[in-house]
């Protein structure tokens, strides 16, 4: 049995809740949500709470659409509530971001201004090296990180470049020179 599958995701107070179908629509004080569920996944509310069945409990793969199913419904409950945020660090001589309007400005070593341009649902800010990208739908929220990263990956040898807050760069150390023996 799945053991995140099976466990009920409870509605918080502010949130409504329609299901259509397989179509999952979720309103809260930040916005509105929706998830499309795969035609075995049943939902279902009942004591205020949503809970998540599929018809063959011993199936590999339904067990698996149940949990994924499950972590998706759960998100949006969460993302319309409290929202998702990630923060990026960048480090390097010189490296700044900026925001003007809905376009995120880089200054991280190329000859050139780097714009990245981010939609009006996601919300972008920058203090000193810090970028915080923050919406409610947690996929959007990871894929604008990951591609504001992607601009300019850390290398290993000095740490320069956009990184997670939280991630951890392993170093390499540099050439070495040999004095001369004389």
């Amino acid at each position: 049995m799945s053991r995140i599958g099976k466990k009920p995701i409870p509605i918080t107070a502010g949130v409504e809740v329609k299901l259509d179908g397989g179509l999952v629509v979720v309103k809260g004080s930040k916005g509105q949500l929706e998830q499309r569920l795969h035609p075995l996944v049943k939902a279902e509310i009942k004591d205020n709470e949503i809970i998540i069945s599929i018809p063959d409990e011993n199936d590999r793969s339904q067990k698996a659409l149940w949990g994924l199913s499950r972590t998706l419904v759960s998100n949006l409950v969460e993302g319309v509530t409290k929202g998702f945020s990630k923060e990026l660090e960048i480090n390097g001589i010189g490296f700044k971001a900026a925001v003007s309007g809905e376009v995120l400005l880089l200054n991280v070593g190329f000859s050139h201004q780097v714009e990245f341009k981010f939609s009006k649902d996601i919300k972008i800010t920058v203090e000193k090296n810090l970028i915080t990208v923050s919406g409610i739908d947690k996929q959007k929220v990871g894929q604008i990180a990951a591609e504001i990263r992607a601009i300019k990956k850390p290398e290993p040898y000095k740490g320069k470049g956009i990184k997670y807050k939280e991630e951890v760069i392993r170093r390499k150390a540099g050439k070495v020179v040999k004095g001369s023996a004389g």
